[in-house]
C-alpha cells in the first residue's frame, strides 16, 4: 500500500513539474534604460494574490519559474517611480511577459510603497464590493442613495431595501448591523456621507459564521479607517443643490508605529431636503385625493475612535466607540380633496400640515482579542455594547373645510411624543484553525436587547392639553448561537458546509390608558415566543479549470419582526390614516439555492431560486368605512426566481462595469372574505457604471441605473424607475488633493409610481424628491504615505442591531 501512494505521489509531483512554466520579462523606464533592482510581482489575475516575488537584474530582465497554467497579472514598482502593471497574461507554456515600463511618480517620498487602486466594483464568488471612494458620482451622495444606485438594490417608496426583488436584506455598518428598520435606518442612512464610506458590500450567500437573519443576504457599509504608519491623515468638504444648498465636512487622523495604532475620525453634515407625494385613494364610496410636500431639515455628527495594540506578533487588542448624533425636522404639508366617488365631485377639503421634530443619538463600544499564530490557529472574541435614544414630538392639526364655502367644519389637534430606549448587549468569539487538510472554525454568540417604547396622545383645543392615549411597550429580546464550519480544497473542486443553531427568546408586554367617553380604560397585551431553529448551508465549486469555474449553494435564513411592528398600539398619522403593530407577526423563513458561473475572471453569471413562507408584507386595510388601516402581516408564500449577470472591462483609458438581475416573483395569500393576494412580477435592474481617464491627473465618469417595473411589499405594483449621473475628478496639490464634481439624476427621471387594490381599496400614488443635484467635495490627504495593512475585525453586535423598527419614527415619518 505504501509503495502505491509512493508511486501516486511520484506521479502527481510529476504531473505538476510538466505544467510548471517559466515567465520571463523586462522592466524599463520611459528612455527605454533598463531599470534594476526594481520589486516584481505575480498576482493570481482572479483576485490579485501574490504568487511570486522577484528582482530585476543589472539588465532589468527578470524570471518566474514553476508556474502553473493560469492566468496572471505582473506589477514592478520602484521607488520614485509609479508601479506599472500587465494585462492578464494566460500561461499555457512558456512565455514572455510584455515590458513593463516605469513612468516617474508626480512627487518622490522616501519609503513609499506603491499600491494598485482597486476597482470601482469587485464580483466575488460569494459577495459583490463597491469601493465607494473610487467612485467619482458617489462623491455627495447619502447612505441610502449610495444603497439606491448599487447593483440590485431596490429602494422602494417607503425607503425599504431589497436586493434582487427579496426584501429581507440585513444591512451592518462596520460588520455589525444598524439597530435600525423602517423611517429610522432610512434616516440614519441619509445622514452618513459618502466621505465616511469605504466600500459597500452585497453578500448573497453568508455561510453558517453570519447571522441567520436576512433572506435576501447581507449589505455590509464599511466605514474608511486610515491604514498608514506615522501620522496622517485627511480633511475634506462638500456641497450640494438641488432645491435647497447641503453642506457636509470631515475630517480623519491617524497615528500608527510598530506597536501601538489610534485612529479617530469626525463627520459633519447639514442639510435642508424637499420631497413630493401624490396619493390617490377610492375608498368605498368615498374618494381621497392627497398631495403632501414633505421638507427635511438635517444636523447630524458622526464619530469613530479606537486604538490597536500588537502585543506581539500573535496577539492584538483592541478598543473602539463610534456613534452618531442626528437632530432632523420634517415639515408635511398635506391637502387631501375628499369627493363623492361616483360623481367625484370634491365636497370637503382636509389641510394636515404637520411638524415633527426628531433626535436618532448612538453610542457603541467594543472591545476586541485577536490570536493568530503561523500554524494556522485564529481566535476572535468580542464584546459590545450598543445604546440608542430616539425621540419624536409631532405637533399634528386637522383641519376639515367646506370645500365650496371654504367654512371650517372641524378642527382636531394633537400632539404626540413618542421617546424610545434601547439597550444591546452582546459577545461573541470565532475560532479557526487548519484541520483534514481544510479549514474548521466554530463559534458562538449570545446578545441581549431591551427596547423601551413610549407613545403619548395630547389633544390640543385651544389653551387646554389632555392627554388621551398613553401606551409603553417593552420588548426584551435574547437570541443563543452555535456554529460550526468547514471548507477544503480537492483536485478540481472546493467544498464548504456549516451549520448553525439559534435559539430566540422574547417578551412582549403593551401597557396604556385610552380616555373613551371620559372615561379611562386600561388595555395590557403581553406576548412570549421561544423557539430554536437549525441553518444549514452549503457551497461546491469545481475549480479544475480556472477559466471557467461553476458553483452551486444552498442555505436556510430567517427574518425576525421588526420591534416595533409588534407594538399592538394604533399610532395616528392623520384623521383618516392609522397604522398598528401586531403581535401576532411570525419570523419569515427562506430556502435559497443557486448557481454561478465565472468565466475568464469576468463574466459571472448567477441563477438562484428562493422560496419564502411568511414572508412580511406591509398591508393597508380598512377599517370604520373610510379609514386606512396599515399594518404588517405575514403572506403566505413568495417564490423568485433571479438571473444576474455582471461584467467588468477596461481597455487602455475606459473601464466600465455593467450588472443584470433579472428576476420572476410571485406572491400569494388569501386572508378570507375575499382579502387576498396572488400577484406576480418579471422585473429587471440595469446597473452601469463608465469611466474615463482623458489625461493623467482628469478622470471622468458616467453611471446610471434602471428598475422595471416591480411589486413592493407584496401588494404594491411599482411603475419603472431609473436615472443617469456624470462626474469629472481632477488631482490637484502634488497629488495630494482631489476635486470631484458630479451632476446627479440628469435626466431627472427618479420618480417612483404605483398601484395597489387589496381588500376594496384602491390607491394610486406617484412621488420624487431632489434627485437633480450639483455636488463639489475636495479631499486633501497629508502626513506619512507608507501604506501598512490596517486589522481588520467584526464585531460582536450582529443581527439584534438590524430591528429596532420604526420607534416612534413612523409618525409624520411617512
Amino acid at each position: 500500500m505504501s509503495k502505491i501512494f509512493s508511486l501516486f505521489t511520484a506521479f502527481i509531483i510529476l504531473s505538476a513539474t510538466a505544467m510548471a512554466q517559466t515567465v520571463a520579462g523586462v522592466v524599463k523606464d520611459a528612455e527605454g534604460k533598463a531599470v534594476a533592482n526594481a520589486t516584481v510581482t505575480l498576482h493570481n489575475a482572479k483576485d490579485t494574490t501574490v504568487v511570486k516575488l522577484g528582482v530585476s537584474d543589472k539588465e532589468g530582465g527578470y524570471k518566474f519559474q514553476n508556474v502553473t497554467n493560469g492566468a496572471y497579472i505582473i506589477s514592478a514598482s520602484f521607488i520614485g517611480f509609479a508601479a506599472k502593471y500587465s494585462p492578464v497574461i494566460n500561461i499555457a507554456g512558456d512565455a514572455t511577459a510584455p515590458t513593463l515600463v516605469l513612468e516617474k511618480a508626480a512627487t518622490e517620498l522616501k519609503g513609499v510603497t506603491v499600491v494598485a487602486k482597486k476597482p470601482m466594483i469587485e464580483v466575488k464568488a460569494d459577495k459583490t464590493i463597491v469601493n465607494v471612494e473610487n467612485s467619482i458620482n458617489a462623491v455627495g451622495n447619502d447612505g441610502l442613495e449610495l444603497l439606491r444606485k448599487s447593483p440590485g438594490v431596490t429602494i422602494d417608496k417607503d425607503d425599504n431595501i431589497s436586493l434582487s426583488g427579496k426584501n429581507g436584506v440585513q444591512v451592518y455598518i462596520d460588520g455589525k448591523p444598524s439597530p435600525l428598520s423602517g423611517s429610522d435606518l432610512s434616516n440614519f442612512l441619509k445622514s452618513m456621507q459618502s466621505t465616511q464610506i469605504e466600500a459597500i458590500e452585497i453578500i448573497t450567500n453568508p455561510s453558517a459564521k453570519y447571522e441567520a437573519a436576512g433572506n435576501a443576504g447581507i449589505i455590509n457599509i464599511r466605514l474608511k479607517k486610515n491604514k498608514s504608519y506615522g501620522t496622517n491623515g485627511t480633511v475634506n468638504a462638500g456641497y450640494n443643490i438641488g432645491t435647497y444648498p447641503k453642506y457636509n465636512a470631515g475630517i480623519t487622523l491617524n497615528n500608527r508605529n510598530k506597536r501601538l495604532n489610534l485612529f479617530g475620525s469626525y463627520n459633519y453634515n447639514k442639510s435642508r431636503n424637499e420631497s413630493y407625494m401624490n396619493l390617490y385613494r377610492v375608498q368605498l364610496d368615498t374618494l381621497f385625493d392627497q398631495r403632501a410636500v414633505m421638507t427635511f431639515r438635517n444636523n447630524s455628527h458622526n464619530f469613530k475612535a479606537g486604538a490597536d495594540y500588537y502585543i506581539n506578533s500573535k496577539n492584538t487588542v483592541g478598543v473602539m466607540v463610534n456613534g452618531n448624533i442626528t437632530d432632523f425636522t420634517l415639515y408635511n404639508d398635506s391637502r387631501t380633496d375628499i369627493s363623492y366617488a361616483p360623481t367625484k365631485f370634491a365636497d370637503r377639503l382636509l389641510l394636515a400640515n404637520n411638524k415633527t421634530s426628531s433626535g436618532r443619538d448612538n453610542i457603541n463600544g467594543n472591545v476586541n482579542y485577536r490570536f493568530a499564530d503561523t500554524s494556522g490557529h485564529e481566535l476572535n472574541v468580542d464584546a459590545d455594547y450598543s445604546r440608542y435614544r430616539l425621540t419624536s414630538d409631532q405637533y399634528q392639526p386637522n383641519n376639515t373645510y367646506d370645500a365650496a364655502t371654504g367654512n371650517l367644519l372641524q378642527s382636531e389637534t394633537y400632539n404626540m411624543i413618542a421617546p424610545t430606549n434601547i439597550d444591546i448587549y452582546s459577545g461573541k468569539a470565532d475560532y479557526e484553525q487548519n484541520f483534514k487538510k481544510g479549514r474548521l472554525g466554530f463559534g458562538g454568540k449570545v446578545s441581549y436587547v431591551k427596547s423601551d417604547n413610549n407613545f403619548d396622545r395630547f389633544i390640543i383645543d385651544e389653551a387646554d392639553k389632555t392627554r388621551d392615549r398613553n401606551n409603553n411597550f417593552l420588548y426584551k429580546e435574547n437570541i443563543n448561537a452555535l456554529y460550526v464550519n468547514y471548507n477544503r480544497q480537492f483536485k478540481g473542486f472546493m467544498i464548504q458546509a456549516g451549520l448553525r443553531m439559534e435559539n430566540t427568546n422574547i417578551t412582549g408586554a403593551s401597557k396604556g390608558v385610552s380616555l373613551i367617553d371620559g372615561s379611562n380604560i386600561q388595555f395590557d397585551s403581553t406576548f412570549e415566543r421561544n423557539y430554536t431553529n437549525f441553518f444549514p448551508s452549503a457551497a461546491v465549486t469545481l475549480n479544475k479549470n480556472p477559466m471557467n469555474q461553476w458553483s452551486v449553494s444552498y442555505s436556510r435564513r430567517i427574518d425576525r419582526p421588526a420591534y416595533q411592528d409588534l407594538n399592538p398600539f394604533e399610532f395616528r398619522l392623520d384623521k383618516y390614516t392609522f397604522q398598528q403593530g401586531n403581535t401576532q407577526l411570525r419570523p419569515q423563513y427562506t430556502n435559497s439555492f443557486s448557481l454561478t458561473n465565472t468565466f475568464r475572471y469576468r463574466l459571472t453569471t448567477t441563477l438562484s431560486y428562493s422560496h419564502v413562507s411568511d414572508v412580511f408584507s406591509q398591508i393597508v386595510d380598512t377599517a370604520d368605512l373610510t379609514k386606512a388601516f396599515i399594518t404588517k402581516k405575514n403572506l403566505a408564500t413568495q417564490d423568485i426566481v433571479s438571473l444576474n449577470i455582471s461584467l467588468p472591462f477596461q481597455y487602455k483609458f475606459y473601464s466600465m462595469f455593467t450588472n443584470i438581475n433579472t428576476y420572476y416573483s410571485k406572491y400569494k395569500a388569501d386572508f378570507g372574505e375575499g382579502r387576498g393576494v396572488n400577484l406576480d412580477v418579471f422585473a429587471a435592474n440595469l446597473y452601469m457604471q463608465n469611466t474615463f481617464k482623458v489625461a493623467k491627473k482628469t478622470t471622468l465618469e458616467l453611471s446610471g441605473f434602471y428598475t422595471s417595473p416591480s411589486i413592493w411589499q407584496g401588494t404594491f405594483k411599482s411603475k419603472a424607475m431609473g436615472g443617469v449621473d456624470v462626474g469629472i475628478q481632477q488631482t490637484v496639490l502634488k497629488s495630494k488633493g482631489t476635486l470631484k464634481a458630479t451632476v446627479t439624476d440628469v435626466f431627472h427621471t427618479m420618480q417612483w409610481g404605483g398601484t395597489s387594490d387589496f381588500a376594496g381599496q384602491y390607491l394610486k400614488t406617484t412621488g420624487g424628491w431632489e434627485s437633480r443635484q450639483f455636488r463639489l467635495n475636495f479631499t486633501y490627504r497629508f502626513g506619512n504615505a507608507q501604506v501598512k495593512a490596517a486589522r481588520q475585525r467584526k464585531t460582536a453586535t450582529e443581527d439584534e442591531n438590524k430591528r429596532v423598527g420604526s420607534q416612534g419614527g413612523g409618525i409624520g415619518g411617512n
